[in-house]
């Protein structure tokens, strides 16, 4: 097979899928031990969220990440829109009796679905969080004598709805994009192990079930933070 060739076939893009997931996964793990400090309170927490923020969107070898983030949500997008499309031309004709049930889980046969959903939810956060720290007038933070973008304020008002009268949505909006990541990752996880060709009697099992813990316990910990945001709010609002 030729080098286009290679590019072009399924397995390459499994491949690209794969690792632009696992990467992804990574990236996951670091921007929720960030958000997590959402939960400190008062002033405390104000200072230490912002100053990750200054961190996160200053700091060089951060902003070389977050371009390589940028492109693997890029390359994983185009890629899976491509391989269901080629896996719907090599089977033109659905059975006219499917139990799809049999042969694979809820997740892995809507894995397409699950994925829109989910960059529904990445298009409408970065518009509300990572344009407006970027581009958009901020209110600041003194700390120290240095002037910090205030990001804290403008997640606290987003789910406040005292501030936003649509917080109750977006708490709900954020839920559901976790839920879908959740099922998303439920079959992407172990899937993507498996078409790195890591696969194996002896540590399948423990892949499969350490990616079932990542995709529960990473997108409830995200969903808890505007949760939580809101609820404290509501009863200071009440």
């Amino acid at each position: 097979m030729s080098a286009s060739g290679i590019l072009k076939s399924s397995i390459a893009k499994k491949y690209v899928m794969a690792l632009t997931g696992l990467f992804l996964c990574l990236f996951l793990v670091g921007h929720l031990l960030g958000n997590l400090q959402l939960f400190i309170p008062g002033e405390e927490g104000r200072t230490a969220f912002n100053e990750y923020a200054l961190f996160m969107t200053t700091f060089p070898a951060v902003k070389a990440l977050s371009y390589l983030t940028y492109a693997s949500v890029l390359f994983h997008l185009v890629d899976g829109v491509l391989l269901t499309i080629q896996n719907r031309k090599a089977r033109p004709v659905r059975y006219a009796v499917e139990k799809g049930a049999s042969n694979s889980g809820w997740s892995s046969r809507n894995m397409a679905l699950l994925g829109t959903i989910v960059l529904v939810f990445i298009v409408t956060h970065m518009q509300n969080f990572w344009w407006k720290m970027h581009f958009s007038a901020m209110p600041k933070q003194l700390v120290e004598g240095v002037e910090l973008k205030d990001l804290y304020t403008v997640v606290l008002n987003y789910f406040d709805p005292a501030v936003n009268s649509f917080a109750f949505a977006a708490v709900a909006l954020y839920v559901a994009g976790m839920i879908a990541l959740g099922f998303h990752l439920w079959h992407g996880f172990a899937s993507g192990f498996q078409s790195l060709g890591i696969r194996h009697d002896n540590y399948t099992r423990w892949i499969e079930m350490a990616g079932k813990g990542f995709a529960v316990s990473v997108p409830l910990a995200f969903a808890s933070i505007p949760m939580y945001l809101f609820i404290i709010q509501w009863l200071a609002y009440d």
